[in-house]
């Protein structure tokens, strides 16, 4: 196994720290790609690119590396679905090894998923260190499985990069040391700043016959509003209510579209005159339907980050968000679980024919990545604080 943390600050000074990026989920392939891209010009770091298999379609998996340009995973750990218990216990049994075996420098975790958590275990038990981006990001609603996730990882990391000046002042609350914590900005708008020209070119409103700017866009999959019946059936009453007032595109995630079947709503969902359920779209032809929308209804965290740089009205269907940024920054408004609430709100929002104008938070400008890098290097030559021995 790997030496004493000491030990490892001092082998960090080596040319070329090797650091281990770790995705398992989708968005985790977001937020890394221009990382990844950032450390390859870089002198001091070389990376290896880690894939738990969290999410494991492989077709889905390989349209998101083709649109992220995305080079192959250099480990692939093969885990897949269990429960949250299960799925991290098999994350840690298949990356312990890994790591024994390369011996990174610091491992870089990315987001809130199962992969995060279970890699970020793995590599403080064995005392290398931990880089996390996202961090900070508080709902402060533990029955929710990415919260626990957030707080247990933030307590392990040894270099906090966040998004936000909230998070910041999240992490100073739980007892960060402020050396540890750099607000550097958000890595997934870099993602989609530079994709957007791509985008633009799918046209994917037009493939769907649809006019930009004329219909909602919907992306669902939370378990309160997914697991439960009442949670699913409330969903599939807003769809048919904002079907009436204009076409709705609803690109259906694998976990909506099982319990629906489940639980007999899919047929209802499928019938309902002016709503288009879709398949799960590639990154590029989902950034398109977001762009071109005239509203936006989620439960996505990431969703709510990218109609904010998109000025795009965003309903997010929870009682609380991790990311409050968007709302005071931006185009996102909670809306109240239960249908007539949601209703109500998506139609106050549509009778609103004034354009957003959101303001940008600071440093969502496409160059975090490039921050995280430095902050990386100075990391492998010593000038940032290593863990305590």
């Amino acid at each position: 196994m790997m030496g004493p943390a000491a030990q490892i600050a001092g082998d960090r000074k080596e040319a070329n720290m090797l650091v281990h990026c770790i995705v398992g989920a989708r968005p985790n392939f977001v937020k890394i790609g221009p990382i990844v891209r950032a450390a390859a010009t870089s002198r001091r770091l070389r990376t290896r690119l880690i894939h738990t298999g969290q999410h494991y379609d492989a077709q889905m998996s390989r349209h998101f590396f083709e649109d992220l340009n995305l080079p192959e995973p250099d480990r692939h750990l093969d885990v897949r679905s269990g429960t949250h218990a299960v799925q991290t216990a098999r994350i840690m049994e298949t990356y312990e090894p890994v790591l024994a075996e390369e011996q990174p420098g610091l491992v870089l975790v990315v987001g809130d998923v199962n992969s995060t958590l279970a890699c970020a275990l793995v590599a403080a038990k064995a005392g290398v260190p931990i880089g996390h981006v996202e961090a900070g990001l508080r709902s402060f609603d533990r029955t929710m499985p990415e919260e626990i996730n957030r707080i247990v990882t933030d307590a392990l990391a040894d270099l906090l990069f966040t998004t936000c000046t909230d998070a910041d002042e999240n992490l100073r609350r739980e007892g960060v040391a402020q050396q540890k914590i750099h607000f550097v900005g958000n890595v997934m708008i870099d993602t989609l700043l530079a994709s957007l020209p791509l985008a633009a070119e799918r046209r994917t409103a037009e493939r769907l016959g649809l006019v930009p700017g004329g219909y909602a866009a919907v992306t669902i999959h939370r378990p309160t509003n997914v697991d439960e019946p009442a949670g699913l059936e409330r969903v599939v009453t807003i769809l048919r209510a904002l079907a009436g007032r204009l076409p709705v595109v609803f690109p259906v995630h694998p976990r909506t579209a099982r319990r629906a079947q489940e639980l007999g709503l899919d047929a209802v969902l499928r019938d309902c005159p002016g709503l288009h359920v879709v398949e799960p779209m590639r990154y590029l032809e989902f950034v398109d339907l977001l762009r071109t929308a005239r509203l936006v209804l989620t439960d996505s965290g990431g969703v709510q980050e990218e109609t904010t740089i998109l000025g795009v009205p965003c309903l997010t269907l929870r009682p609380n968000t991790e990311r409050p940024v968007t709302i005071t920054a931006g185009t996102n408004e909670l809306v109240p679980l239960d249908a007539r609430g949601a209703i109500e709100a998506a139609q106050r929002r549509l009778a609103d024919r004034a354009a957003p104008q959101p303001h940008r938070p600071p440093l969502w400008d496409g160059h975090a990545a490039e921050r995280i890098v430095a902050v990386l290097e100075a990391f492998a030559d010593g000038a940032a604080s290593p863990r305590e021995p």
